[in-house]
């Protein structure tokens, strides 16, 4: 388990006590909701991936995202960042 932990200015805390009624909270809900959207597109992509090449998938979510990391079909945000950079150096 990963612990991320952010600062924020008095006036941008300020900002979120406004909309929202627990900052800390809702800033937990927003990371965990995203990871959980990023989960589901990972595992979909698996499926395809696997249906189309008779690849036996993992069992369970957790097992689905290793097994997608590890056969390449899917890359770190930090990872296509770097492509992109890279394609377009390539381009110049």
């Amino acid at each position: 388990m990963a612990t991320i932990t952010i600062e924020l200015t008095d006036t941008e805390l300020k900002g979120l006590e406004y909309a929202a009624a627990d900052p800390t909270e809702w800033v937990a809900n927003a990371a965990t909701n995203r990871a959980r959207i990023a989960v589901d597109e990972i595992c979909a992509i698996l499926l395809t991936h696997c249906n189309e090449n008779s690849i036996a998938m993992a069992v369970g979510k957790d097992a689905q995202v290793i097994q997608a990391f590890e056969l390449g079909i899917v890359k770190t945000g930090a990872q296509r960042n770097e492509e992109a950079a890279a394609a377009a150096m390539m381009d110049l």
